[in-house]
């Protein structure tokens, strides 16, 4: 499967789209203004990937590494984000509402100010490949005093 480019008005773009995503390389495709809710993109490469004003909700995207991604207004309530790697992510206007966080590595993302301490407030746990904790990662300890990492 090779998918470039996914935008709603060229139907040829998304043939395949709720294809299963586990394990492929999606280096550097784009996800414009489409719903790829509820996909199996576990363990997918979406380093460099974009996502504007997308659906992500109650995907898996567990072990998934999103380095380098550009996710702006994207929906990923509920979805499953153990184990993923956002390292220098770009995920401005995204909402991880109810989202599976353990073990994800947020280390220099840019996030909303609301979302990074939603995150915090249940962030646990430490990324396998990079070794990183997520409450770490999201730099929790800044923002107050008073955040504690669950248990």
């Amino acid at each position: 499967l090779s998918v470039d480019a996914l935008y709603p008005s060229d139907p040829s773009s998304v043939e395949g789209l709720k294809a299963d995503f586990r394990g492929k390389n999606l280096q550097n495709t784009e996800y414009v203004k489409y719903d790829i809710s509820g996909v199996d993109a576990s363990e997918a490469d979406l380093q460099g990937a974009y996502f504007s004003v997308s659906d992500a909700r109650n995907a898996n995207f567990k072990g998934a590494n999103f380095k380098n991604v550009i996710a702006y207004a994207t929906r990923f309530d509920n979805s499953d984000l153990s184990d993923t790697i956002f390292v220098n992510g770009e995920l401005m206007k995204s909402v991880f509402d109810g989202a599976a966080i353990e073990g994800a590595d947020f280390t220099n993302a840019n996030l909303d100010l609301s979302q990074q301490k939603a995150l915090c407030e249940r962030a646990s746990g430490k990324n396998s490949k990079t070794g990183v904790e997520t409450f770490e990662s999201l730099e929790c300890g800044r923002l107050s005093g008073t955040y504690v990492p669950s248990i």
